[in-house]
């Protein structure tokens, strides 16, 4: 569940597309719907720190340049706490996902991202 801290509206917004590598080679999963998506790039714990971190989040499947449904399209934004000393939910965002890709729990699967200005809210 996403934290409801829009009281001083909502910033920071990024849109990221995550893709599957592609050598020309290997083929590719293809994603039936955005559950299968998210399971298939983010470990659980991964989901949790978007879920917790982020005041609106918005997911997407979307199709590669082959036309399959590879890649999935992510926007997220913050909120501003009420306590302007308090960690930033940015800030806690990068904290916790630095913590994860260190202890190498972040992703299941490799990654390509690209940050998109076509953004889903």
């Amino acid at each position: 569940m996403t934290n409801s801290d829009t009281t001083f509206g909502v910033h920071n917004k990024k849109t990221t597309i995550y893709s599957q590598p592609y050598d020309g080679s290997t083929a590719l999963t293809t994603f039936s719907n955005i559950t299968e998506g998210k399971a298939f790039f983010f470990e659980d714990a991964t989901l949790t720190v978007f879920d917790e971190c982020a005041t609106q989040i918005a997911w997407e499947v979307v199709n590669d340049s082959r036309g399959d449904a590879t890649s999935l399209k992510q926007t997220i934004a913050f909120g501003i706490k009420e306590d302007a000393s308090a960690e930033t939910w940015a800030d806690a965002l990068n904290r916790r996902m630095k913590a994860l890709q260190d202890a190498s729990e972040w992703n299941k699967a490799p990654y390509d991202d690209e940050d998109s200005s076509d953004h889903l809210f």
